[in-house]
């Protein structure tokens, strides 16, 4: 098992201070937690007996709370609100620490909060608190300069698009070829609304609703996600597609290449809140640590085996990766060296293609 679990060790060992650009809507998730034993008599709802409440990193900054945990360094860039909200955001990332001098704040802007009500595990109602209005003006000017110089530090870049404005057209119009000339691998965990505009990437992460939404086709067998897949990978123009499949887990498509299936190793789902963000984190990660696409995804289905065991959002460490890997029985992965996945150039190439594209 040593011999088998030496190369999972070492590619981990190669997250340790990489850089991961993460652009996208930061977000307080806020669980109350309690208990239900009656229905309202003054409507037909469950009535909760509140035991505790507790709030979480969620969004891109659980995207960038991932990244910590397993060893990187996440340049998180977003904007708040100037709120009490934005206050314990501030907070939470501070605890992880993950910087917070690249946030935008607009007051004009509430912070995205998601409130959970919990009740003996079940989640009862979800409550919302936000604005999904795009970004313009003097918001998108200095989320822009934030960017840019985010962007010289960079060694993958992740886009975490949950529809709450901050990625929105007039970003993406300025920053996405940019983005991919600059010889960085770029991560996306797409929301419907800018699917299509995602064209070049170096991978997209969409989950079985949105890959069915976008592809235009019910993804209901292995035919019709071959073809949404095949279609997707194409009209976009990607170098791969990962389509998350919850307890099916994983199919990687690249172009000329089969599709690459990988099952599930979350033997207990109890919440798949926030698994995509743990899953396009650690892709970044090891793109940027050298490793290949198709072990970065071994690895990423292993971190949201992980994370989907826990309730509420959680992000997950290289130990727990590791413990995962070896209780699966996980295959010894023929994983390259430093030097020769997609991410490691970026210092090379990167820096020569942004400052082309500028």
């Amino acid at each position: 098992m040593t011999d088998a679990i030496a190369p999972v060790r070492e590619l981990l060992d190669r997250f340790a201070g990489r850089r991961v650009l993460i652009l996208g809507d930061a977000m307080l998730d806020h669980y109350i937690w309690g208990e239900c034993g009656r229905i309202s008599p003054e409507a037909p709802i469950p009535v909760v007996t509140v035991r505790d409440e507790s709030s979480r990193l969620g969004g891109a900054a659980n995207v960038a709370h991932n990244v910590r945990t397993l060893g990187g360094e996440p340049l998180l860039l977003s904007v708040i609100g100037q709120d009490e909200t934005a206050r314990q955001l501030r907070q939470a990332l501070e605890g992880e620490r993950i910087g917070t001098e690249q946030l935008v704040v607009d007051p004009g802007r509430p912070t995205v909060r998601k409130t959970r009500i919990i009740a003996r595990s079940q989640q009862v109602v979800r409550i919302d608190r936000e604005r999904t209005d795009e970004l313009g003006g003097a918001v998108l000017e200095a989320l822009s300069e934030r960017i840019a110089a985010a962007l010289e530090r960079a060694q993958a870049i992740v886009i975490s698009d949950y529809g709450k404005g901050v990625i929105c057209a007039p970003l993406l119009e300025r920053w996405l070829e940019r983005f991919n000339l600059s010889g960085l691998p770029v991560c996306v965990d797409p929301k419907e609304t800018h699917f299509h505009s995602y064209r070049g990437v170096t991978v997209l992460t969409p989950n079985l609703g949105e890959a069915s939404f976008a592809s235009g086709t019910r993804i209901r067998d292995e035919a019709t996600l071959e073809a949404a897949g095949r279609l997707l990978l194409s009209r976009l123009e990607a170098r791969h597609l990962l389509i998350t499949r919850g307890e099916e887990g994983m199919s990687l498509f690249t172009a000329g290449r089969p599709r690459l299936d990988i099952a599930a190793v979350g033997r207990e789902v109890y919440d798949v809140t926030g698994a995509g963000d743990t899953v396009v984190g650690t892709l970044a990660l090891a793109l940027a640590a050298g490793a290949s696409m198709e072990d970065a995804t071994r690895l990423a289905n292993h971190a949201a085996g992980c994370v989907i065991r826990e309730l509420g959002t959680s992000a997950v460490t290289r130990e727990e990766i590791l413990a995962s890997w070896i209780g699966a029985g996980g295959p010894d992965t023929s994983l390259p060296e430093p030097g020769e996945g997609p991410g490691a150039t970026a210092e090379h190439r990167g820096r020569r293609g942004v400052r082309a594209a500028r």
